[in-house]
């Protein structure tokens, strides 16, 4: 795989150093570019950043003495990229406008943000669910009038944990009911205990929008490719609601299900088990070998001891058993900053750069 020169925009909030701390060491991409608010641009990156950093390992050496870029001068930033991870704290309208003038910049965004989740031919992709609404690209460079540039999301990090769980068994066997409650780390809110002693002994029982985005962004995850838009799927019904937690990380999930076709638990755990996705199949860096574990402990799977399974990369499933009101339940666990955020966004560029969406001339395999 050829090397590319990728950017952070928004590097120095706590999912931009979760991207700072992937791409130290990573196989294909090197990060060439840390930008952030003028209010940082000129500093170095460990001046810029100060005692915010939040990742448990020490800051990578080599970004250390980089020099912050201002993230609105868009020109100089995408001269210097193949590519940039963004993951900016803005108004949501600020946030699509930006990335959109990265990529009329022909300079191709991976976005951590919500803004633009909804924009019918911006894919939102989990690498091991929906890799073919990346198609969409094709569409949406169209509208922008682009060559190389486009914007691609992935999802919440909430929906890391228990939708990955519901892939398998959607078609097949008909899901057609979800109940989820998630119990989301602080980390989602970008605090530490250290930055946020309010949420020592205690959980909050409301995370502004995050329960519509849990019942909504799955259907567009599920949707298809039609003409210039995806068309979000309109099953299965699904009800949220979201807590926040004394959790450093990890977002765990309690899911009830109903089919039209009840499977067995025998089929449930077989088809979790032999799951894998175009990830796991082009092996890319940063996909677990195994995307799906199920516990058999009654106790698990549980967040200290299992959010850093296979680096973070996979998601934990256990306690499937049947329902009285649905047809069966179970608990999953994923890594928020991991899998839900900046992992996750590094997946999803592996997987758009092994399939040549970054290269220009634009061809894609």
């Amino acid at each position: 795989m050829k090397q590319y020169q990728v950017g952070v925009v928004g590097a120095t909030g706590m999912v931009g150093q979760r991207f700072v701390s992937l791409l130290a060491e990573h196989p294909w991409f090197h990060l060439a570019v840390v930008a952030a608010s003028p209010r940082s641009a000129g500093k170095t990156y460990e001046e810029a950043v100060g005692s915010r950093w939040a990742m448990p390992a020490p800051m990578p050496e080599q970004v250390k003495g980089m020099v912050v870029m201002d993230a609105s001068q868009v020109e100089q930033v995408a001269a210097k990229v193949d590519f940039v991870f963004c993951a900016v704290d803005m108004k949501k309208d600020e946030i699509r406008a930006l990335e959109e003038r990265y990529a009329k910049a022909e300079c191709p965004v991976v976005s951590n943000n919500s803004a633009h989740r909804f924009t019918p031919d911006v894919p939102m992709v989990v690498p091991e669910i929906n890799p073919e609404h990346l198609e969409i690209i094709a569409a949406q460079r169209k509208r922008l009038g682009t060559k190389k540039g486009f914007v691609a999301v992935k999802s919440n990090c909430s929906l890391q944990s228990y939708v990955p769980a519901l892939h398998p068994l959607k078609d097949e066997f008909g899901l057609s009911r979800v109940l989820v409650c998630t119990y989301q780390a602080i980390s989602g809110a970008g605090k530490t205990f250290a930055t946020w002693p309010e949420m020592v002994d205690n959980c909050i029982p409301y995370i502004g929008g995050e329960e519509e985005k849990s019942e909504q962004e799955p259907l567009k995850l599920w949707g298809k490719v039609e003409g210039d838009a995806i068309v979000p799927a309109t099953a299965p019904s699904i009800t949220a609601q979201c807590l926040r937690i004394p959790v450093s990380d990890g977002h765990m999930a309690a899911v009830f299900m109903s089919f039209d076709k009840k499977p067995s638990k025998e089929e449930i755990l077989a088809r979790w088990v032999g799951f894998e996705g175009e990830a796991q199949r082009l092996a890319l860096p940063s996909a677990p070998k195994h995307f799906l574990h199920y516990f058999e402990e009654a106790d698990r799977p549980q967040t200290k001891l299992d959010r850093n399974l296979e680096n973070g990369m996979a998601v934990s499933i256990g306690r499937l058993r049947p329902d009285t009101q649905y047809d069966y339940k179970f608990v999953c666990l994923s890594h928020n900053t991991l899998r839900g955020a900046a992992g996750g966004g590094v997946l999803l560029a592996e997987l758009l750069a092994a399939k040549g969406y970054f290269d220009c001339p634009f061809h894609v395999i």
